[in-house]
C-alpha cells in the first residue's frame, strides 16, 4: 500500500508508524485507518521487528480521532460505521508484540482509545489526555469505555466520558493511564530507551505474555461489535447529526431538542 495519511519506518528491531495529518491535529479518516491496518499488519508478523511505536507528526497532537470533516452520519471508508476503528484497535491487540504509544500531545477521542488499547504509553509532559464523544454526538461501545475501565477502575472511566474533561500528563500518570512522563523534549530518549529494554527481552515469552493479558479482556470485542451496530444507527439519527454539525460550525450544540 502506498500511503497518504501515515508514516513508517524500521530502524534495528522498531517499527515506527506514525499518523501524518498535522493539519487535523492527526485526527483520522478511513483512509488514514487503513493504511494503519496495513502497517501494523507489516510490522506485526515481521519477525526482525521487536517492538512496535505509534505517534502522531509534529508537536501538537498524537492524535484526536475520527476527523470530524469526513463524518456526516456514517464516516469515509469501510466499517459498521464507515471508519474500521474496531478493526485496527483489535489489531493493536493481536500483533505478538508490545506496541508503545507514543504520546507527543493530544490524545482525545477515537485518539484517546487508541493509546488505551496499545500495550504501553509513554507521554510528553505537554500531552493532554480526554474524550469528546458525547459532546459530538459519539462514543466509542468497546474497549473505549470497558477495557477503559480495566485499566483506570469504573468511576474514573466514567468520568472521562460523562464530563468530557481534558487531563494533563501527570493526572493521567496518577491514575495508571500512562506508564511514564517525561519532559517532552526527552520524549523520544525515553521510548528508545523503553524499546531497548523490550528488545532484549524474549520474543516468545513477550507474544505469550500478551495474549495471556488479551485473553482477560477479549470479551470486550464482542461487546464493542454489538456497540459498533447500535452506533450506526446512531449515527444516522439527528440527535447525532447536530454533534457534527455544531463542531463544524463552531457552536454549542443542543441535543435534547432531538431527544423525544
Amino acid at each position: 500500500m502506498n500511503y497518504e495519511d501515515i508514516l513508517y519506518s524500521e530502524d534495528d528491531g522498531i517499527a515506527t508508524i506514525t499518523i501524518n495529518r498535522p493539519e487535523r491535529y492527526n485526527a483520522f479518516r478511513g483512509q488514514t485507518c487503513l493504511e494503519l491496518i496495513d502497517a501494523f499488519n507489516r510490522a506485526g508478523w515481521n519477525k526482525a521487528i521487536g517492538v512496535i511505536v505509534l505517534t502522531g507528526a509534529g508537536d501538537k497532537a498524537f492524535c484526536t480521532g475520527g476527523d470530524q470533516g469526513a463524518h456526516e452520519g456514517q464516516y469515509d471508508g469501510r466499517g459498521i460505521i464507515g471508519l474500521p476503528v474496531e478493526e485496527l484497535q483489535s489489531l493493536i491487540r493481536a500483533v505478538p508484540k508490545p506496541v508503545i504509544a507514543r504520546v507527543n500531545g493530544f490524545a482525545i477521542g477515537g485518539g484517546h482509545v487508541l493509546h488505551v488499547v496499545c500495550d504501553l504509553s509513554i507521554a510528553s509532559d505537554k500531552a493532554i489526555f480526554g474524550q469528546v464523544g458525547p459532546k459530538v454526538g459519539s462514543v466509542d461501545p468497546g474497549f473505549g469505555t470497558a477495557y477503559l475501565a480495566r485499566v483506570i477502575g469504573e468511576k474514573r472511566a466514567r468520568e472521562i466520558w460523562y464530563m468530557c474533561r481534558k487531563y494533563s500528563a501527570r493526572q493521567a500518570l496518577e491514575w495508571g493511564l500512562v506508564n511514564a512522563v517525561v519532559p517532552h523534549e526527552e520524549l523520544d530518549a525515553e521510548v528508545q530507551k523503553w524499546c531497548d529494554e523490550i528488545l532484549e527481552k524474549s520474543p516468545t515469552a513477550l507474544s505469550i505474555a500478551k495474549r495471556s493479558f488479551n485473553a482477560d479482556s477479549e470479551n470486550i470485542a464482542g461487546i464493542g461489535g454489538l456497540g459498533m451496530q447500535a452506533l450506526s444507527l446512531y449515527y444516522d439519527t439527528e440527535e447525532s447529526k447536530e454533534g457534527a454539525a455544531a463542531f463544524r460550525e463552531k457552536r454549542k450544540p443542543d441535543f435534547r431538542k432531538f431527544y423525544k
